[in-house]
């Protein structure tokens, strides 16, 4: 069987952000900052930034690997340590506390390593009533959206998109 080609959607990911930055346009000139989910996830957000006139920062979110398969994942942690666990997916591989926690440690230790790199020793932006604009470029189960997300909603913004 032969499948047709289809073209890809983005040219790059500064293409995808100045497409993006077209579906966002209600934001401008609002009280906005746009946090990007390093590394895919910079070069999009800056055309969105750019393109609404906000700031950028970062959210720092990882995914949690799976021992001996580190394509795979069981959860993310953000760099305020927020932590979401897929509980199906512990339940099918059958890690015990102490694995999850050593690998939730891990990924908290290189979350700290990468703050440190990108931020130094500047702190989280205030976000508390503007609207958050969360960006990476692609999501696999989302779970480091979602661990973005919910670290970015308990800084209290007016609202996230």
């Amino acid at each position: 069987m032969h499948y047709p080609r289809q073209q890809p959607i983005f040219e790059n990911r500064y293409d995808a952000g100045q497409q993006l930055a077209t579906k966002l346009g209600e934001y401008k000139r609002q009280p906005v900052i746009v946090l990007a989910i390093p590394n895919g996830g910079v070069p999009v957000a800056l055309q969105v930034a750019l393109a609404l006139g906000a700031d950028l920062d970062l959210v720092i979110s990882r995914k949690i690997p799976i021992p001996l398969s580190p394509e795979g994942g069981f959860g993310a942690v953000a760099d305020d340590d927020t932590t979401i666990l897929n509980q199906e997916v512990l339940k099918k591989i059958g890690l015990n506390e102490q694995q999850v926690n050593y690998q939730v440690s891990q990924v908290r230790n290189e979350i700290q390593k990468r703050s440190i790199l990108y931020r130094g020793s500047r702190p989280l932006s205030v976000v508390s009533g503007k609207t958050a604009i969360v960006i990476d470029d692609g999501l696999a189960s989302g779970y480091t959206m979602m661990a973005a997300i919910e670290s970015v909603r308990r800084r209290q913004p007016r609202q996230i998109v």
